[in-house]
């Protein structure tokens, strides 16, 4: 595949594009487009608004949501299932096992695929610390290190057997922050040797997943300056070098107040920190505008992470959706009768 895009996630303002997103997204050509709950109505305008996308962009270009279950979920009832969180989850597969985390990643994977959607911005690998701030909470899969990157694997592998591209979040790891990165930014004063040997063992164990998302968060012990997205040192020595993390990386979204600055400015920080890719999620056209005016066209390195990363897009495999509904039904209310007890 020979992709021709510019190095930027775009949002859209409502359930449709309008005349001046068209123009816009035909002229920069963005590399994906990220949808959120103000995008979504129903099965067939979701579908809609993705076709309409990729038709001005030219090819089958990626188009992502944040669909995790629980709390954050932006294709939601009646039309689709509500997916427990992870924290749910992962007490649940205490008793039945890790298999009921692919079959939610398959299950979600399903709903995505169907309304057009083929990169799901899950899981998040970030450890569950006490005093964090709560935009992690239930997201996380809990405290130990190992256990997080099995259950968080296991379902991201559920994702890719139902043809969706997982993004590992939020590299290197979001759990101690104690204030949350869209209001502000957080600065984490934990050693290096404390970091190794917990936030940064998800990533590491699931380095070879095809896609990631950096933490707007700063590490005070790596780089005291700079968060991670715009941290050069923090993505070349840490998420390249002892995470081991090659797969494509996108930013978190650059319209977060955890960043400071013009959103030009943000983006070409972001880029030349060695993101590959950098997120804007809002749909304002005059930021979606500064943040194109600021990204190149993919190429070298980037580019062949990116054609990498879509090479792990293959048809969904031929499981019986209805059975695996059931079993998740039964599994999450057995252990929700227990939990009551």
């Amino acid at each position: 595949m020979t992709i021709k895009a510019a190095r930027f996630v775009t949002g859209a303002s409502g359930l449709e594009l309008t005349a001046d997103e068209r123009r816009f997204i035909a002229e920069s050509r963005p590399f994906g487009l990220i949808v959120f709950r103000r995008n979504v109505e129903s099965r067939d305008q979701l579908r809609a608004l993705c076709d309409e996308f990729r038709s001005l962009v030219g090819w089958h270009a990626p188009v992502l949501v944040d669909q995790e279950g629980g709390r954050v979920q932006r294709l939601g009832p009646p039309t689709w299932a509500k997916m427990p969180s992870a924290s749910r989850l992962a007490d649940a597969a205490t008793s039945c096992g890790d298999d009921l985390l692919r079959i939610a990643g398959r299950l979600l994977a399903a709903d995505l695929l169907d309304a057009g959607i083929n990169v799901d911005c899950a899981p998040c690998l970030d450890l569950a610390i006490p005093g964090q701030s709560n935009v992690i909470g239930d997201r996380s899969y809990g405290a130990d290190p190992d256990r997080v990157a099995s259950l968080a694997g296991s379902l991201a592998q559920g994702l890719l057997d139902g043809g969706v591209l997982p993004v590992i979040k939020h590299i290197p790891g979001h759990g101690r922050a104690l204030v949350d990165s869209h209001e502000k930014l957080p600065v984490v004063d934990t050693d290096l040797a404390t970091l190794r040997s917990s936030d940064f063992r998800p990533f590491k164990a699931l380095a070879h997943l095809p896609a990631g998302m950096t933490a707007h968060v700063v590490y005070t012990a790596i780089d005291p300056d700079r968060p991670a997205t715009t941290s050069e040192t923090m993505i070349r020595d840490i998420i390249r070098g002892e995470i081991g993390f090659d797969g494509l990386l996108f930013s978190d979204d650059v319209s977060m107040g955890a960043l400071d600055g013009s959103l030009g400015d943000r983006s070409r920080r972001t880029l030349d920190a060695g993101c590959d890719l950098v997120l804007h999620c809002n749909g304002d056209l005059a930021e979606m505008q500064a943040v194109a005016e600021a990204a190149p066209m993919l190429s070298g390195p980037s580019l062949k992470r990116a054609e990498a990363a879509l090479a792990h897009l293959t048809p969904a495999d031929a499981a019986d959706l209805p059975d695996l509904r059931a079993r998740l039904a039964e599994v999450m209310s057995a252990a929700e009768g227990q939990a009551g007890v």
